[in-house]
């Protein structure tokens, strides 16, 4: 439905923020694989599995410092003849024999006719003989060839996220290259006569523009990568020209122009601009506060994502649909953000029709349990309020009125990375 404007669009009621995630994460598809260097690898999303190329360890080595002997011969007071060392990185190029024992050290290759560690801690060692203190075991502080992996064996899945362990743990199955999703490239296009960058003059009765800049930082840390266009005024072919700027983006994020109203231009100038290649709308509201005004649809062949233009309704909007939307194209499985269970550390209200977001700090009640406790102040122009928020409290629709105590679902945005 090319063109489609809010007031051809038949009256309904406001989809769930739920029902929207859905839609959107249903319209997106994972990004091409590329190869990176491992050095390069860190918060990647994995397109294929990771194998190992190696056996880790490659042989039994010992596990302590120590000397490599035969169980038989660690009793109580043994007398054994020290016959050489076993560095790591140096094996013992003989065999350990009956009455023998080779000095070895942590990551030494065990000798061949070894089958136990005496721990330096419980021998004595004078002019080539060693004395066993405590009585030796088999297989004591040996680790066994191929214990933390085998060749050929999966390390890291598809679709997981590379944190510095599992680039550790690559590295160790000797992979210098990995095959990972393309970072998706996110156009973001804020719009408006009244709004201008930082340090840019301001005009009358405007205001500085922060959404472009938290929206890149939210991409960023999302594992995408930014495109951040010029600000476009409140002008149809101005907007549109943007537009067509972001056509070899995988997402085109607007903020601003999403609402009802004679001003609010964005729709209408992706719609009217046929070289675009057609805007088709599939829904523009949400029963959700703040961020309401919504709209999903498709440029052409591009997903075109609408923010509000207020910056704490965009970037709230961002966390429950442009956040999970990014981890799909880069091969994720499709998911809301994650949330976690937590006590209220004040009494809630209950709620209306909207899916609420309450901006939240954290702490601890008396007894220890960790609380989140709505601001006073929920107005969604502070932004100052946002910045200083741990979390975010989730109110469901018509959700009763409770006590400080209850457990709420929260989302923890440094767990976001935002």
């Amino acid at each position: 439905m090319s063109g489609t404007a809010p007031s051809s669009t038949p009256k309904s009621r406001d989809l769930s923020v739920e029902e929207a995630r859905d839609r959107i994460l249903a319209g997106l598809r994972p990004t091409s694989a590329e190869i990176v260097a491992l050095a390069n690898a860190w918060n990647r999303v994995m397109a294929e599995p990771v194998l190992a190329r190696l056996t880790q360890p490659p042989a039994d080595v010992s596990a302590m410092d120590g000397y490599g002997l035969r169980a038989a011969d660690g009793a109580l007071g043994a007398n054994l003849t020290v016959i050489g060392a076993a560095p790591a990185g140096h094996p013992f190029a003989g065999r350990v024999q009956p009455g023998q024992a080779v000095r070895i050290f942590t990551g030494g290759l065990v000798p061949p006719g070894a089958d136990a560690i005496l721990l330096q801690e419980d021998a004595t060692e004078a002019d080539g003989q060693v004395t066993v203190n405590e009585t030796v075991k088999p297989g004591r502080w040996i680790r066994r060839a191929g214990l933390d992996f085998a060749a050929g064996e999966t390390l890291l899945p598809a679709a997981r996220r590379l944190t510095a362990r599992d680039i550790g743990l690559a590295a160790a199955g000797n992979n210098p290259w990995v095959t990972v999703h393309r970072r998706p490239r996110i156009g973001i296009l804020a719009t408006g006569d009244e709004i201008a960058l930082p340090g840019e003059p301001i005009p009358a009765g405007g205001i500085v523009s922060s959404n472009a800049h938290a929206l890149a930082a939210l991409v960023r840390a999302g594992g995408g990568e930014p495109v951040v266009l010029p600000i476009a005024p409140d002008d149809r072919d101005a907007i549109a020209a943007a537009a067509a700027a972001a056509r070899a983006c995988d997402m085109l994020v607007t903020t601003g122009g999403a609402s009802v109203g004679e001003h609010d231009l964005v729709q209408k100038a992706l719609g009217d601009d046929p070289s675009l290649g057609g805007f088709a709308l599939d829904f523009w509201k949400i029963a959700m506060r703040p961020g309401k005004p919504l709209i999903w649809g498709r440029l052409g062949r591009t997903p075109v994502l609408g923010l509000p233009g207020n910056p704490v309704s965009a970037l709230i909007c961002a966390v429950q649909f442009l956040w999970p939307g990014l981890a799909v194209m880069q091969g994720m499985p499709a998911a809301a953000p994650a949330t976690v269970r937590l006590r209220a550390g004040a009494a809630l209200a209950a709620n209306d029709q909207r899916f609420d977001h309450l901006r939240a700090g954290l702490g601890a009640d008396a007894q220890g349990q960790r609380i989140a406790t709505p601001f006073v102040m929920q107005d969604s122009s502070m932004l100052k309020t946002l910045a200083r928020a741990e979390a975010l409290i989730l109110r469901a629709p018509f959700a009763p009125a409770i006590p400080a105590g209850t457990e709420v679902e929260v989302i923890l945005l440094a767990d976001l990375g935002i």
